[in-house]
């Protein structure tokens, strides 16, 4: 529980709702004409089962575990109240690296926990933060936890606390937040101590801060896609001015709409989530440029930065294609990809543009870093301790950040409660099934209800299936992403029945019927051990992929990776399992995301010599 103290001179919960009587709130839905596809409610979609699941369960029960008096204790110092108990310790305390920076996350993550589950506590845990919060903000309104924020991280940290506010009030149904928002915007706006600069710019790599330019390393080009979303919840159109004003045109957007690559050197993970706002952009503005900029950046991403398993970004920078920065990067570095941070970003970006487009090879996308990265990430501690990067470096483990409470302690609780968001989507025609994995959605078509349950063995396997209970017989095209990695065509099933449907690789396969309750439908994704060259200066250094999987060797012998190997030729089965042998003994090859994920002293190699 959460200690209460004096709320002499503070923005109380009475006073914003006085402050906020005179404001005129024009609701505004969530989708786009512009939209092909539109996500559904998190609570119309429930994991059943996978790996997907067990991960989201389990962090749902942590981040609800967080303690509240911890979590308020910086912010109660600043605003001299009570301030019960531990210091958070790491990034968190007001003299660490961010102050108090990922409370607006936490909130958002229990609100988007409480949508896709109906948890009431974690609805009620949102709730009592919100206001402990809102009783600390001063008669300035300032938001921030110390000066030290408020001047070095002011846009970078408003920004998450835009998005707590916005998630409390639309899915937990926090009146305050809503209430809250707009002062917090404000009051980051005073410019007495730090705040919100008056115009956009660029991260300055390699920068420290100085008297003269203090956060050199903030990221304002960041905020633009949370202040159209408030401007959504509370109808302030001083908000869309703003989020018009912070987009990163000329130095961003505009070069990668006209296909210029701007991307090497730049901090990967905040440029890749700007491009949340230059696609938010695009569904409120209708301007072609921020969809073109946002396309356009994801094919650099894709084709030129990213590791097999879909990460990008060595020691958290875009590298100069075909220079072979990056298979170099395999040995000079052990940070090889910021990845519940990027992995959100990741994510994110590839729902939008799968909205917006409804090309498969977005979902894609999101399968191969949802899979091979967060998914796989070590399970957190009770004290502050998270997963940060991926390590590709033989004789790598799965450990925790040096520093408690990192940025990514925020965005995978955030990426996580996502997990509902990114399996089906649903169009004029029908219903989409992007990710692979036990679940169920419910729906409408043409009014009449329709309950889909998914499983399988997918993805270490190759089968799913699919039972479809319509409250009574309806049309309507069932699209099933087909991968672009198959060994052969997939094989599908109506009842049975082999369905005659086009399922070209990289698009998705319509199956358009008049669905009665019962149906089944059994897919076959043929997948085959394949190998992926890190680079193009790097063509023998390569992993090993399955399907949408990242496969490692587990505590492979010293030099393994420097000899060559008659890859993917030399896996053999070994029981339930596969191993490769070498030296006379056989050393087992594993799917990066359940791999050594609970034993983090023991070793794996990503990256292989191939022959």
């Amino acid at each position: 529980m959460i200690a209460s103290g004096s709320m002499d001179n503070r923005f109380t919960r009475r006073s914003i709702l006085a402050g906020a009587a005179g404001l005129v709130v024009v609701a505004r839905g969530a989708e786009s004409p512009r939209e092909t596809l539109r996500e559904f409610a998190y609570g119309d979609v429930r994991l059943t089962g996978g790996p997907l699941k067990r991960q989201y369960d389990h962090l749902h029960r942590h981040y609800l575990g967080l303690n509240e008096d911890r979590l308020m204790k910086v912010y109660r110092q600043k605003a001299g109240l009570p301030a019960p108990g531990d210091d958070m310790g790491g990034w968190y305390d007001a003299d660490g690296f961010v102050p108090g920076h990922t409370l607006g996350q936490y909130i958002s993550a229990l609100s988007r926990f409480h949508a896709g589950t109906g948890d009431v506590a974690a609805a009620a845990k949102a709730r009592r933060l919100v206001e402990a919060w809102a009783e600390t903000l001063g008669p300035d309104g300032s938001p921030y936890a110390s000066e030290k924020g408020a001047i070095t991280w002011p846009c970078y940290i408003l920004d998450k606390y835009e998005i707590g506010m916005i998630d409390a009030s639309r899915l937990a149904q926090v009146d305050l937040a809503k209430k809250v928002l707009p002062a917090v915007i404000r009051g980051a706006m005073n410019r007495k101590v730090g705040g919100i600069p008056d115009r956009t710019f660029d991260r300055i790599p390699g920068r420290t801060p100085t008297p003269e330019n203090p956060a050199p390393y903030d990221e304002p080009y960041i905020l633009s896609e949370n202040l159209f979303q408030a401007w959504e919840v509370t109808g302030e159109r001083q908000f869309h001015e703003m989020a018009v004003k912070y987009l990163l045109n000329r130095e961003y957007y505009e070069p990668l709409a006209r296909g210029e690559n701007v991307l090497p050197t730049k901090h990967a993970y905040s440029h890749t989530i700007s491009l949340s706002s230059a696609a938010k952009a695009y569904l409120v503005l209708g301007d072609r440029k921020y969809l073109d900029a946002a396309r356009n950046a994801w094919d650099m991403i894709d084709e030129t930065q990213r590791w097999a398993s879909g990460g990008w970004g060595p020691k958290e920078a875009f590298v100069t294609p075909h220079t072979g920065q990056l298979g170099d990067a395999i040995t000079s570095t052990r940070d090889h990809f910021e990845t519940p941070c990027g992995c959100y970003a990741q994510v994110k970006l590839a729902r939008y543009l799968l909205r917006i487009t409804g090309e498969a090879k977005y979902g894609e996308g999101l399968e191969r870093v949802l899979y091979n990265t967060v998914l796989g990430s070590r399970d957190p501690d009770e004290d502050g301790n998270y997963f940060y990067y991926s390590d590709y470096q033989a004789g790598a483990k799965k450990g925790y950040y040096h520093r408690k409470w990192s940025c990514c302690s925020g965005t995978l609780a955030q990426g996580v409660a996502d997990y509902p968001l990114n399996i089906y989507f649903h169009g004029d025609s029908g219903l989409y099934v992007n990710l692979f994995a036990p679940s169920t959605v419910k729906w409408a078509s043409g009014g009449v209800p329709v309950n889909v349950r998914q499983a399988g063995t997918y993805p270490e396997g190759e089968d799913v299936h699919f039972e479809v209970t319509p409250a009574s017989a309806v049309e309507f095209t069932l699209h099933l992403r087909i991968p672009k990695w198959l060994e052969r065509a997939a094989e599908i099933r109506v009842n049975g029945k082999k369905f005659d449907v086009a399922a070209e690789r990289g698009t998705f396969a319509a199956i358009r019927r008049k669905w009665r309750q019962g149906d089944r439908v059994d897919v076959r994704f043929p997948a085959r051990f394949r190998m992926e060259a890190v680079d193009d200066r790097h063509l023998k250094t390569a992993a090993v992929m399955k399907g949408a999987l990242m496969y490692i060797a587990a505590d492979a012998p010293l030099g393994m990776e420097k000899v060559a190997l008659d890859l993917p030729g030399a896996i053999q089965s070994v029981g339930t399992g596969f191993a490769v042998e070498y030296g006379g003994a056989q050393v087992a090859i594993q799917p990066w995301h359940s791999a050594l994920t609970q034993t983090p002293g023991q070793t794996m190699n990503t990256y292989f010599t191939t022959t």
